[in-house]
């Protein structure tokens, strides 16, 4: 029979619809009961593609006798993190201070007013390895609200007194560091956790970390040092050969549970692709290196194949189970080649892709490159170019295999931010590659944003089966903004101006605390809980505070508004002393720090949009790596209010034309792609130089 999460949109909480457990989701009901009959609540916090959620659940929330143990002492309260990521960020705090670790899912103990008392993340269904079964957390929980309330309450006041202070506290000063200082303390951090074997930073498990990298690449173009542009460019190298790649269909997994990129958690989030996608982005625009460009299509094309909903918008992630089996969706055995390849081309396959009989993961073997491809040409008396062209066919071959394999489960919603973080992406790499399909495929899925997750002039955070809800959370706006400003850049189409303008007030209006000096990641009208979320770290993705502060740098320049800036600058001041205690929990914020110190280089660009004199200059604009650039156009005689770069610009004879100012001195207006090219790059060639592969 199923229970109350039968009526919700969210497929983690539909997983959970056939529990014994008699479940809520989060809201007045549940919590009303729990008050009413002075119960307390189990709070329960996963998302849909958590392969220790599904755990958890099969050996817990499937089990009547541990549902009849929830059921009898607590209101079970379930909730989707990515839904609600405002409720995760207080209650994963709370944990975080009592056991001091989090994650996923997360169990947290509540008195009925809704203040934490104990918790912890997965618990097993007997005790294992000095972990309490989950039956005796039940036990304990219950029994100490049942026997000392006043002390729980006490303990639960206590906390939530900590967790208030925590959050009003202001970093100690980052000292005489300048703000170049900051930077520079965070290569030298960065330096020292990288892996010089096999990129990346630290030791297993390892995560991609996109917003390091991008701080690396910002102090490359910024100093000329070659080795900060090395650790990038082997990092995303391995990672591309590595397993977290996936080798057939494109896209990365979330993350490496090894130190060499082999054997990835099998989760695909969407997040990660777009982010990921951006920094091959941006070192291909740094170097040139076609490899590089590959990866950004294939990821690109992976989004574009699997995740892009018909309605224009993008689902948020692929599960890394099958069949109840992590990863067995992307695993391969001999036979199983050989089953679709001819001999021979079985052979080049899996010798190119280590795929053996004894394998590289529970018997079997995740594709692969742990040998480069020119050594392993030579070995076969081939090219590097041939053979490229001969395993592109074969990965067709096996891909379309696949696809007849039972697919890991597709969570289905659409969430605002990170349909920012894709969107921006796909309009950065069309504008850059000249690819007017990405770019085409931006519009679509910024329209569906604005007009299916906007109801009363405001954003909302999620949409399913036809159904926008959940006000929108800092994240949103911000990331929503910041594609609105590439998509403009990419199409010249003034429309997004005006709504990237929106998102900025947006931000101002409903997050920014101009008494505290702080962006909250909730709005301020939005659901009291004990604790309004404020995260300033970066965690899987950018936090809202960094890209909120990345929006009105880029609009605050674009627009002429100080107001914007100034907003801006005061976040970076006051983060200055966390930026330097803790550099790599600030990825984006730094390359935020590291555009407001910049040189900007702002180009105007004025021709019919589709005419291929304006886009061939456009994309010179947008081919290159620049650390503060800004690029704004209109059509020929088109009067674009509010925004200084396009003011008494028009074309030159009739062509399309591009003016270039550079730290405030602007250059004679050109119609010629190479002059512009010249003008962008002045003093710039000497020092992006690639380092020897």
């Amino acid at each position: 029979m199923a229970n109350r999460l039968a009526a919700e949109s969210s497929p983690y909480l539909l997983q959970h619809a056939s529990n014994p457990v008699d479940w809520y989701p989060w809201g007045d009901e549940a919590l009303e009961r729990a008050r009413r009959e002075d119960r307390p609540l189990l709070l329960s916090i996963g998302y849909s593609s958590c392969h220790w959620c599904h755990v958890m659940a099969r050996e817990s929330f499937e089990d009547p006798k541990v549902a009849a143990l929830m059921n009898d002492a607590f209101v079970c309260v379930k909730v989707d993190r990515e839904e609600r990521p405002d409720i995760d960020q207080v209650y994963m705090r709370a944990v975080q201070a009592l056991s001091g670790q989090g994650g996923w899912p997360l169990t947290v103990f509540l008195t009925p007013q809704g203040e934490p008392y104990y918790g912890g993340t997965y618990f097993p269904p007997a005790p294992r390895h000095g972990m309490p079964s989950f039956s005796q957390i039940l036990r304990a929980a219950s029994s100490a609200w049942r026997d000392r309330p006043g002390d729980v309450r006490k303990g639960a006041a206590e906390l939530i007194s900590v967790l208030r202070r925590a959050a009003e506290q202001v970093e100690p000063e980052s000292g005489s560091e300048s703000g170049l200082g900051l930077l520079d303390n965070a290569v030298r951090v960065m330096t020292r956790q990288y892996d010089p074997v096999h990129g990346g930073f630290g030791r297993a498990p390892k995560f991609p970390q996109p917003v390091t990298l991008e701080v690396l690449l910002r102090q490359h173009d910024r100093t000329g040092d070659r080795d900060t542009l090395t650790m990038v460019l082997h990092t995303l190298r391995r990672m591309a050969a590595g397993g977290i790649h996936d080798q057939l269909g494109g896209g990365f997994h979330r993350y490496s549970v090894d130190a060499r990129w082999l054997v990835p958690h099998f989760e695909k989030m969407l997040y990660d692709n777009a982010l990921l996608a951006r920094v091959y982005l941006d070192a291909w625009r740094v170097t040139g290196d076609e490899d590089l460009k590959a990866v950004v299509r294939s990821t690109l094309d992976y989004v574009l194949a699997d995740l892009r909903a018909p309605e224009g918008g993008f689902y948020s992630a692929r599960d890394a189970d099958s069949e109840g089996v992590e990863g067995r969706f992307y695993i391969w055995t001999p036979g199983q080649v050989e089953a679709v390849l001819p001999a021979e081309d079985a052979r080049i396959f899996m010798r190119c892709y280590d795929i053996t009989d004894v394998g590289n993961f529970d018997g079997a073997n995740i594709p692969w490159l742990p040998h480069d491809l020119d050594t392993l040409a030579r070995g076969e008396g081939s090219t590097p170019e041939a053979l490229r062209r001969r395993l592109d066919g074969l990965r067709t071959a096996l891909l379309e295999a696949r696809s007849r394999r039972s697919p890991p489960f597709r969570d289905e919603k659409i969430l605002a931010g990170w349909n920012g973080m894709a969107l921006r992406a796909l309009a950065e790499a069309g504008g850059a590659m000249n690819d007017p399909g990405y770019v085409s495929a931006a519009a679509a899925g910024t329209d569906f944003l604005l007009r299916e997750m906007r109801r009363d002039a405001r954003l909302l955070h999620t949409f399913r089966d036809g159904i926008a809800r959940i006000p929108g959370f800092l994240e949103d706006h911000a990331a929503l903004g910041n594609a609105l400003l590439s998509l403009h850049e990419a199409t010249l189409d003034p429309r997004w101006l005006h709504e990237a303008r929106w998102c900025a007030e947006e931000v101002l209006a409903r997050f920014w605390s101009d008494a505290e000096g702080v962006f909250h990641d909730s709005p301020a009208d939005g659901e009291r809980l004990f604790l309004r979320p404020r995260d300033v770290m970066d965690q899987a993705t950018p936090s809202g505070s960094s890209l909120a502060t990345e929006l009105l740098l880029r609009a605050g320049h674009l627009f002429g508004e100080s107001r914007y800036e100034e907003v801006a600058r005061r976040v970076l001041a006051r983060e200055g002393g966390a930026m330097a205690h803790f550099p790599t929990a600030f990825g984006r914020l730094l390359s935020a720090l590291d555009r407001s110190l910049a040189e900007p280089v702002e180009v105007a660009v004025v021709g019919h949009p589709a005419a291929e004199d304006t886009r061939v200059l456009l994309r010179e604009a947008l081919g290159g790596f620049h650390r503060n650039r800004t690029v704004a156009g209109k059509a020929p005689g088109m009067a674009v209010v509010g925004v200084p770069v396009l003011e008494d610009r028009d074309s030159a004879g009739g062509k399309a034309t591009a003016y270039v100012c550079r730290g405030y001195a602007c250059r004679a207006p050109t119609t010629d792609a190479g002059e512009l090219s010249a003008q962008l790059n002045d003093g710039k060639s000497e020092r992006q130089t690639p380092p020897a592969r």
